[in-house]
């Protein structure tokens, strides 16, 4: 991974170039992504590691992930690896 930092076009912050090598089955995913959402792949790997952070730092507080189907109503508990 290469990275370098810049401001960003608005000049409020900084952004920070980055070059990541996806396994196929990531850049897959990133590909059906973009076409059901239509956003750029740069939003959606932004969108990504906020979400991921997210969940990884609730998780590291004791907080379960949890996800509902909206018919049934039935509730399953999701488990992620965090740390190797």
């Amino acid at each position: 991974m290469s990275e370098t930092t810049r401001p960003n076009a608005s000049g409020l912050g900084v952004t920070e170039r980055i070059t990541v090598n996806l396994t196929p089955k990531a850049a897959d995913g990133l590909r059906r992504l973009q076409e059901r959402t239509g956003w750029s792949k740069t939003d959606l790997i932004n969108r990504a590691v906020l979400g991921y952070e997210f969940i990884e730092s609730h998780l590291s507080d004791g907080y379960d992930l949890l996800i509902r189907e909206p018919k049934s109503g039935e509730i399953e508990v999701i488990r992620i690896l965090l740390r190797s």
